[in-house]
């Protein structure tokens, strides 16, 4: 259970960095020019995204605050449900980045109805994305390593399944 609070504490802590650095892009970028960290690779350049990944559902703000907090709550129920053996704390660790992200964008979309978006690859023209979009696509990677490489099918077993045992 201390475990658990100290991962809330750093869910926080996470949320709290996302969406400072959105308050800095706003502050130092909102119209003017990029700011070029390395010429013709990456670049800060802020962006109003009303969508979702890749800007799909644009504009579907309703849709993607429903779908948030769905998976919001599946995810925040399997932290929850992680067993508190030491052998678990990567998946904890991939849960509360998941949560944490999700949170941080969710905000930008209740308070504004998009998300902040700044991140910049230049020679691939990659869509933008911000310190969330980080944590979510980290903690994705991560879970699919430790359920497919790491974990015994019988170690995550408890994932998902909201049946009663008998």
């Amino acid at each position: 259970m201390k475990r658990k609070i100290i991962f809330v504490f750093l869910a926080i802590i996470l949320i709290a960095l996302d969406q400072w650095s959105k308050f800095w892009i706003v502050a130092n970028l909102k119209g003017r020019e990029n700011i070029v960290w390395i010429k013709k690779i990456f670049e800060l350049e802020y962006l109003e995204n009303d969508g979702a990944a890749f800007s799909s559902f644009s504009g579907k703000q309703g849709f993607l605050l429903v779908l948030t907090v769905i998976i919001l709550s599946a995810v925040i129920v399997e932290f929850i449900r992680t067993p508190s053996d030491k052998r678990y704390i990567p998946m904890e660790t991939a849960f509360i980045l998941l949560i944490s992200g999700a949170v941080g964008n969710m905000i930008d979309r209740v308070r504004q109805g998009y998300v902040v978006d700044f991140f910049y690859f230049v020679p691939i023209n990659f869509p933008r994305f911000n310190v969330a979009d980080c944590y979510v696509t980290v903690s994705a990677i991560l879970l699919c390593i430790l359920i497919l490489f790491v974990y015994k099918e019988e170690e995550t077993a408890y994932l998902f399944r909201f049946k009663k045992k008998q």
